[in-house]
């Protein structure tokens, strides 16, 4: 096919050997699009023109790309990333689909989890921090002595989440050798865990057996120092969270609602802070409840 851009040409169509396309700006309005946004498309690999002029370098489409460039104009109003407007759009169908209810999902959980951040710093700005912790259940639980398989780290907030569930999964794998997980995860927080302190943390699996599990942090557990201890019985004030309240900075508002009603029940703080995973967190949506948030206290 000859490749070189007939020289008749109206209204914006141009023939391309057997084909008739568009140029850029004919494709734009009919696209509902700029010509800087197509040039920038084309760049991302998010939708190609039909055929590039060799000698000028203008881009010719067919009418048909039409609905494709709306598409990815429509995800940007999504404020997804580029790389995943390409994913989206070079799936198929019900896949296509998937991905973007995979992406809204996302979405949907950082913003419930920024409106409880929101309602945190207005309290905090206007010094009605009580009105946010108010918000926030705070009771009191017994709890057993407990043998426990753990994972330590120094690990900065952004870092947290991957770091936590990759060490709960090990620590729960290993718990199999060793009589089995006898009550939820948790993790403590031996120092303040922030994007500028580092800790550090501490994930933690109760199990059932002491010493199949000294056997195996013996034999198995060196390379990450899995170390086992007795976690002492005592009493915890906890106030408990959905999984979007879960993220940092906002858990921070749960943290302080539970340490401001301890301070006004007369109780002592006795060890550091944790948080406790009690529920399927890949089932959980953002508005179920999944973690609580705890003081050891006397």
């Amino acid at each position: 096919m000859d490749d070189r851009v007939d020289d008749r040409m109206s209204d914006g169509v141009a023939e391309v050997g057997d084909d008739v396309l568009l140029t850029i700006g004919a494709f734009a309005a009919r696209a509902r699009l700029s010509a800087k946004a197509l040039r920038l498309y084309d760049r991302l690999g998010l939708l190609a023109p039909a055929h590039v002029d060799e000698a000028t370098g203008y881009r010719y489409y067919r009418a048909g790309q039409a609905e494709h460039a709306r598409l990815v104009a429509l995800l940007r109003r999504l404020d997804m990333p580029l790389a995943r407007i390409a994913e989206v759009v070079r799936a198929e169908g019900g896949r296509a689909a998937g991905l973007l209810d995979v992406y809204w999902a996302d979405v949907e959980a950082r913003v419930a989890g920024q409106r409880t951040l929101v309602e945190y710093l207005r309290g905090r700005l206007t010094g009605r921090d009580s009105d946010v912790y108010g918000k926030f259940v705070v009771e009191t639980v017994d709890v057993p002595g407990q043998v426990v398989l753990s994972e330590s780290r120094h690990v900065l907030a952004d870092e947290l989440p991957t770091w936590i569930g990759g060490s709960l999964g090990r620590l729960e794998e290993a718990a199999r050798d060793c009589g089995g997980v006898t009550a939820a995860p948790y993790v403590v927080y031996h120092s303040d865990v922030s994007m500028e302190s580092d800790g550090p943390a501490e994930s933690c699996v109760p199990v059932a057996d002491e010493a199949a599990a000294r056997a195996w942090s013996e034999e198995r557990g060196r390379a990450r120092q899995t170390r086992v201890r007795v976690e002492p019985a005592g009493r915890l004030a906890y106030t408990r969270i959905t999984k979007a309240q879960v993220a940092y900075p906002q858990i921070l508002a749960a943290f302080g609602a539970v340490e401001e009603w301890i301070a006004a029940q007369g109780l002592t703080v006795t060890g550091p802070c944790r948080e406790v995973y009690f529920a399927d967190w890949e089932a959980a949506g953002p508005e179920d409840p999944v973690c609580d948030v705890a003081f050891p206290v006397s």
